[in-house]
């Protein structure tokens, strides 16, 4: 699960439940967020804002005005621009009542009421205090200004009296933000095969012809698609890495040979394959059963051209939607685009190796979608959020 860059404002009001602010937080900075907390005066009775400052690697805010005698102010204007999504969580019944009324009488509610983003509260509190009307009109109030309650669970409550009343353990609350950040059901009932990596081809038993791709890229996008709903085949050169995403069937192979069969064998059965993989376009004419020992001469080594899946999946497509990538050194756009007619795709998705950070092997990417009549260039951005611009991209096209 990734939330590779998103910027996350924590809230932390007074509840017991301000314990779990801690484990929250540190599974957002595992899943690659930038987290900065603002907490209640309330708050700092039940957890310290050091243990805070330490897990996020952020200070912790709480005051409009600087600890430090500056002078200076936190402005919660500010925050509220920053964030990508705003959690609060514990929230008290006391603070739902003033999010919902528009009082503002400390920093945290202030920034709620400057936030620009999505804002999620997790509720907190005791069982009769949850159910009594004013809380449930509260939160009503608030669902209705467009905010996104995270839904309390039912067990045993600091009072000793079991019901719901419980904030969402910190692992729901990271699932939820993350499905609210990457994914929707926009892509229910339809199918996709998407390959990607490496792969090698072998000279003998132990060298082969391969190049440098991690298969990061293939693996986001399958992610992205599966996140909105989307069946995926995900068909992997030899990669490290692997996904336990419910809607992804996983196939790996060695060759392009192979990658060019499975591909054949499943495309009939999509609506759209996005062909991210670095496939070799050359492999060893005859490959060598035994290691090749060095000798005093030159080894000379014969090739011949791969299959291509692309053009081969461009020449029997139907009404699939056809997606390549491209990857360039000089005259990126022209061959990019004489790429996109010679092999029937209807988008092609250009990295050029003259863009610092694009390309190989990299947790950052920039890319061109090259289409019939034009192109769009994005800027360097991590490859979860290019998956994602690529998703939104699909649903576009389909």
């Amino acid at each position: 699960m990734h939330l590779n860059g998103k910027k996350i404002l924590l809230g932390v009001t007074g509840s017991i439940a301000a314990y779990k602010s801690a484990f929250l937080i540190r599974l957002l900075i595992k899943a690659g967020a930038d987290v900065k907390v603002i907490m209640t005066d309330a708050a700092a009775s039940f957890i310290s804002p050091l243990t805070l400052s330490v897990l996020s690697k952020n200070p912790v805010y709480s005051d409009f005005s600087k600890s430090d005698g500056s002078g200076e102010w936190n402005n919660h204007v500010e925050f509220g621009i920053w964030a990508d999504i705003m959690i609060i969580a514990p929230a008290t019944a006391n603070t739902l009542a003033k999010m919902a009324n528009g009082i503002c009488d400390n920093l945290l509610l202030a920034t709620y009421l400057s936030a620009r983003c999505p804002v999620y509260f997790a509720p907190a509190m005791d069982l009769d205090m949850y159910i009594h009307p004013s809380t449930t009109r509260n939160i009503q109030r608030l669902i209705e200004y467009g905010n996104h309650i995270i839904h309390p669970e039912d067990g045993e409550l600091a009072s000793g009296l079991v019901g719901e009343g419980r904030m969402a353990e910190p692992e729901h609350i990271v699932q939820e933000i993350y499905r609210s950040l990457n994914g929707s059901n926009d892509f229910s009932g339809k199918f996709f095969l998407v390959t990607a990596g490496p792969t090698f081809e072998a000279i003998d038993p132990v060298r082969y012809i391969g190049n440098r791709s991690s298969g990061k890229m293939g693996f986001e996008i399958a992610e992205a698609i599966a996140n909105n709903g989307g069946e995926v085949i995900l068909i992997s050169g030899p990669s490290r890495l692997r996904t336990n995403h419910p809607n992804i069937r996983m196939h790996f192979v060695e060759n392009a040979a192979e990658m060019y069969q499975l591909s054949l064998e499943h495309f009939s059965d999509v609506d759209v394959a996005i062909l991210s993989a670095a496939v070799a376009d050359y492999r060893p004419v005859k490959s060598s059963d035994s290691k090749i020992k060095k000798k005093d001469h030159d080894l000379i080594l014969h090739l011949e051209a791969t299959q291509d899946i692309l053009a081969s999946l461009g020449k029997i497509k139907e009404d699939q939607l056809l997606i390549g990538f491209a990857l360039e050194t000089d005259n990126e756009i022209p061959n990019a685009r004489k790429k996109l007619k010679n092999k029937n795709a209807d988008l092609i998705i250009l990295n050029s190796l003259n863009d610092k950070g694009a390309g190989f092997d990299h947790d950052t990417n920039k890319i061109y979608f090259v289409e019939k009549d034009s192109e769009t260039e994005f800027d360097l951005m991590q490859k979860s959020e290019v998956a994602n611009i690529i998703v939104n991209k699909i649903k576009e096209l389909i």
